[in-house]
């Protein structure tokens, strides 16, 4: 999700602020997403610029409030209904990783993949934790839950390097 996309779904519920969209931001991400207040009003101004958001006047509390335009309503309606192109996202790096490990000759590459399943384990007993701590709330459930699907893949997908490698040298 980009950012740009994600404050565009909080304005579409009605005028924000800079700081109000920060926190229901990362209130919506369960926490996993943190915001720089100034990336937030720096994606404000790109987004005025691009006619998707338009100076909303101020709160009774003179704190600048932005609200979203027809053009920004079109451009979320868009982005909701585009799936996600799983060849458009960074390249895995851990992949790389290992697929350089194992092509070096000299890397310990067993050593490789117990310090990241090590890494995972902790992430995914966090993530657990953050689960239980948690609002309640229903995005930050799925965004929570999301994580540790892919925490668990992780780990998986690490017994199948393992296995592969095992299988390899015997």
């Amino acid at each position: 999700m980009s950012i740009r996309h994600g404050l565009l779904a909080l304005l579409s519920k009605g005028p924000r602020y800079g700081y109000q969209l920060r926190v229901e931001f990362e209130a919506s991400t369960g926490a996993t997403w943190p915001l720089n207040i100034g990336q937030v009003y720096t994606t404000l101004s790109r987004m005025e610029r691009d006619g998707l958001v338009a100076p909303g006047g101020t709160d009774d509390q003179g704190r600048a409030v932005y609200t979203i335009t027809e053009a920004g309503r079109e451009e979320l309606g868009r982005w909701f209904s585009t799936p996600v192109d799983q060849a458009g996202r960074p390249r895995d790096e851990l992949a790389i990783k290992l697929a350089m490990a194992v092509s070096m000759g000299d890397v310990d590459v067993q050593a490789v993949i117990l310090a990241q399943r090590m890494a995972a384990m902790r992430t995914l007993q966090d993530l657990t934790r953050a689960k239980r701590a948690a609002s309640g709330e229903l995005a930050e459930r799925l965004v929570l839950d999301s994580l540790i699907f892919k925490a668990e893949a992780e780990q998986r997908w690490l017994d199948h390097c393992e296995a592969v490698l095992r299988e390899k040298h015997s």
